[in-house]
C-alpha cells in the first residue's frame, strides 16, 4: 500500500475531521434538548403531547436517515424551506438523534426511584422543580453511558451527509480517491481518523463517568 499521498492531502482530512466533530458536537447539543423535551413530553398526562412524542419518535426511528436526509435536503426545500450542505446535514442528524435520546432520557427517567419523586412532594417542590433538581440530575447520570454511545453513533453515522456534498471527512476521503485514482488507502486513513475520534471520546466518558461514581 502507498500512502505517499498524505503528504499532499492530509490537509484535507484534518479539515474533514474538524468538520465532522463540529456537525457531531451540533448535533448531539440539539438532539439531546430535543431528546430531553421529548421524553418528558411523553411521560406528560397530557394526551396530546404524549400522541405528539410518541408519534415523532415512532416515525424517526422506523425510517432509514438516509430518507430522511434526502427529505430535508431535496423535499423541504419544494414547501420553500431550503438549508445549505452543512445545515441540512446538522438538522437531520439532530431530528433523528433526538428520538433515540427521548427514549435513553425515559429510561433515565422511570429509572429513579419512586420515593425521591414521593420526597420531593412531600417537602412541597412542585412537579417542574422536582424534575429540575431532583429527577432530571439522578437520570442523566444513569443514562451518561447510553448518552456517550449516541455520540459515538452519531460520529460515525454524520458520513452519511457526504451524499449531499457536506465537506466531511469521508467527503473528503472520496476527493482523494478520486485525485489520486487509489481506491483503497484514502479509505484507511479515514477509517483510523474515526476510530482515533470514537475511541477518545469514549476514554472522556470513562473519565466523567468515575468522576461521577466517586462524587456519589
Amino acid at each position: 500500500m502507498d500512502f505517499s499521498f498524505m503528504s499532499e492531502y492530509w490537509g484535507f482530512f484534518v479539515k474533514g475531521a474538524e468538520l465532522t466533530v463540529l456537525l457531531s458536537i451540533f448535533t448531539v447539543i440539539l438532539g439531546g434538548i430535543g431528546g430531553m423535551l421529548l421524553s418528558l413530553m411523553k411521560l406528560s398526562r397530557i394526551w396530546v403531547l404524549k400522541a405528539i412524542a410518541t408519534a415523532y419518535i415512532e416515525f424517526f426511528r422506523g425510517t432509514p436517515l438516509l430518507v430522511q436526509l434526502f427529505i430535508v435536503y431535496f423535499g423541504l426545500p419544494q414547501l420553500g424551506l431550503s438549508f445549505n450542505e452543512f445545515t441540512a446535514g446538522v438538522v437531520t442528524l439532530s431530528i433523528n438523534s433526538a428520538a433515540y435520546i427521548a427514549e435513553i432520557f425515559r429510561a433515565g427517567i422511570q429509572g429513579v426511584d419512586k420515593g425521591q419523586t414521593e420526597a420531593a412532594r412531600s417537602l412541597g417542590l412542585s412537579h417542574r422543580q422536582t424534575m429540575r433538581k431532583i429527577i432530571l440530575p439522578q437520570a442523566f447520570r444513569n443514562i451518561l453511558p447510553a448518552l456517550g454511545n449516541e455520540f459515538i453513533v452519531v460520529i460515525k453515522e454524520s458520513s452519511i451527509v457526504s451524499v449531499i456534498g457536506t465537506r466531511e471527512l469521508m467527503y473528503n476521503a472520496d476527493t482523494v480517491r478520486s485525485n489520486t485514482f487509489q481506491p483503497f488507502e484514502p479509505l484507511i486513513v479515514a477509517a483510523l481518523i474515526y476510530f482515533i475520534l470514537t475511541f477518545a471520546l469514549s476514554k472522556l466518558l470513562g473519565v466523567l463517568e468515575r468522576r461521577l461514581q466517586a462524587r456519589d
